[in-house]
C-alpha cells in the first residue's frame, strides 16, 4: 500500500482531532443539544443537552483529505457522493430535531425520499461514469464473480438503504457506531488493495477520522455524531462495498448493522401482533443488553470485537 495512503489516514485523524476543541463549544453555543426520548433508557436522560451533529467533524475530515486523492483514485468519487449525500440528509434531520426540541426530525417519508434521491445519484454515477462491472463477488467461492446484469441496480437500492439505516440504528451508545465501523473500514481498505479496487485512500481516511472523533465520542461522550455521522457512515460502507463488487459481504462484516435494524423490525412487528408485548426489553438490540445490566462500554467492546472477528471471516471468504 502506498505510504501516501497511510499518511492520509493519519492526516484525517489529526484534522478531526483538532476540530474537537473548536466545534464542540460552537455546537454548545448554538444549542445543538441532543434530545433524549423519555421512553428510552433511563440512564440516557442525563445525556440530554450533549452537543450532537458532531458528524460534521468526520465528514469535513474525510472530504478535505479525500480531495487530494481524487485524481489518482477516481473510484473514491462515488463513495464520497454516497457518504456526503447521506451525511447531508442526517444534517438536515439533526438540525430539525434541535429546532423542534424533540427526538423527531424529518418525517419518515421525507427521509426515505431523500435517501432514494441520493441512492439514485450514486447508482447513476456507478453505472454510467465508472468502469465498475455488474459482477458480484460471491463469499467463500474462491474469488468467483457472478454477473447479475441489470439486477445490479435494484440490489443496489436494497443494499444501500438497508446499510444506511442499519448504521443509523447502531448509533445509540457512546462510541458504538464509530468503534464498530473502524474495523469495517480497515477491512474495506485491505479488500481494496487485494482486489485492486482503488478505494483504499477513503477507507483509511475514514479510519483516521473515526479514531479522531472517538477522542471526544467515547464514554462519557462530549459530543454525539448524530444522524449527520451515522447516515454518512452507512453511505460510506455501502458505497465502498459496491465499488468493490462485494455487497453480499456486508452480510458478514456488517452483521452488527443488520442485527440492529432487524431487531427494530422484530420489536415493532411483535408489538403490533401481540397487542403491546415486547420481544426485546428495548430496541435496537444494544439497548436490550443495557437493560440486561451491561454497561455502555461493555456493549461497545463486545460489538466491536464481534465485528472485528466478522471482518476476519469476510477476509477469508474473499
Amino acid at each position: 500500500m502506498d505510504n501516501k495512503v497511510l499518511l492520509a489516514g493519519i492526516a484525517a485523524f489529526i484534522i478531526c482531532a483538532i476540530q474537537g476543541p473548536f466545534v464542540i463549544p460552537f455546537l454548545q453555543r448554538m444549542k445543538m443539544g441532543q434530545t433524549e426520548r423519555e421512553e428510552g433508557v433511563a440512564s440516557h436522560l442525563k445525556k440530554a443537552g450533549t452537543p450532537t451533529m458532531g458528524g460534521v467533524m468526520i465528514l469535513s475530515s474525510v472530504v478535505l483529505v479525500s480531495l487530494f486523492f481524487v485524481r489518482d483514485y477516481p473510484h473514491i468519487v462515488p463513495v464520497l457522493i454516497s457518504t456526503v449525500g447521506f451525511g447531508l440528509i442526517g444534517f438536515i434531520d439533526d438540525y430539525l430535531k434541535v429546532i423542534k426540541k424533540d427526538s423527531d426530525g424529518l418525517l419518515p417519508k421525507q427521509k426515505l425520499v431523500l435517501q432514494f434521491l441520493v441512492t439514485i445519484i450514486f447508482a447513476f454515477y456507478v453505472n454510467f461514469l465508472t468502469d465498475v462491472s455488474f459482477e458480484i463477488l460471491i463469499p467463500f467461492l474462491k474469488g468467483r464473480y457472478f454477473n447479475i446484469g441489470w439486477f445490479f441496480v435494484p440490489l443496489l437500492f436494497v443494499v444501500v438503504l438497508g446499510t444506511v439505516n442499519g448504521t443509523n440504528f447502531t448509533d445509540g451508545l457512546d462510541g458504538l457506531a464509530s468503534s464498530v465501523t473502524i474495523p469495517v473500514a480497515i477491512f474495506l481498505s485491505v479488500a481494496s488493495v487485494v482486489l485492486n479496487g482503488g478505494i483504499e485512500p477513503i477507507a483509511l481516511i475514514m479510519v483516521g477520522a473515526l479514531m479522531g472523533f472517538l477522542l471526544f465520542n467515547s464514554y462519557p461522550a462530549k459530543v454525539f455524531m448524530g444522524d449527520t455521522g451515522s447516515l454518512a457512515l452507512g453511505g460510506f460502507v455501502a458505497g465502498a462495498a459496491y465499488m468493490l463488487n462485494m455487497p453480499f459481504f456486508i452480510l458478514i462484516f456488517g452483521l452488527v448493522y443488520l442485527i440492529e435494524v432487524v431487531s427494530v423490525m422484530i420489536q415493532v412487528t411483535y408489538f403490533k401482533k401481540t397487542g403491546g408485548k415486547r420481544f426485546f426489553k428495548m430496541a435496537p438490540i444494544h439497548h436490550h443488553f443495557e437493560l440486561l445490566g451491561w454497561s455502555e462500554t461493555r456493549v461497545v467492546t463486545v460489538f466491536t470485537i464481534v465485528t472485528t472477528i466478522l471482518c476476519g471471516i469476510a477476509y477469508m471468504a474473499m
